[in-house]
């Protein structure tokens, strides 16, 4: 599973037109799901998005995480984080989970991030298109990457 984290002011996700999520100060997440993660990967992935200290502390230190700062947090499905480029122009993405896979984990992972920072946590719309509109703040952008073969059961 792999999150691509990014620290913004504020976040909104348009499909057709509409708004389906939005947030203010906190976290946009979008979220890959590899065909062989499981809920520990996601359990490790939203519990580590949620404690990152990547937020100011007074002395201006990136030392508060997401529930530190009270912040909230939009996640967006991303398989084409799984794109792979190293042959040719086109990706493949056989390594992204088929819907069927990533959906249910989409969800459970939404579910386990909102109790981690005790709030509900936004989303765009699994399996659209989405107009992602942001804006950054520093800018801060990490990935937080945990494959199967990495957890230690």
């Amino acid at each position: 599973m792999i999150a691509l984290v990014q620290r913004v002011k504020q976040a909104h996700v348009d499909v057709d037109g509409n708004t389906v999520g939005q947030i203010e100060k906190g976290l946009l997440i979008l979220l890959g799901i590899h065909q062989e993660d499981t809920p520990v990967e996601l359990k490790w992935v939203a519990k580590k998005v949620a404690n990152l200290r990547i937020f100011p502390d007074d002395e201006g230190k990136m030392n508060r995480s997401l529930i530190d700062v009270d912040g909230e947090a939009l996640v967006v499905s991303q398989f084409t984080l799984y794109g792979n480029t190293q042959k040719g122009n086109r990706p493949s993405f056989i390594a992204s989970a088929p819907p069927t896979i990533a959906e249910p984990l989409y969800e459970r992972f939404v579910d386990e991030l909102s109790q981690w920072v005790n709030k509900p946590v936004g989303t765009g719309v699994f399996g659209a298109m989405m107009d992602v509109h942001l804006i950054n703040d520093g800018p801060v952008t990490l990935i937080v990457e945990r494959r199967k073969e990495e957890v230690k059961v």
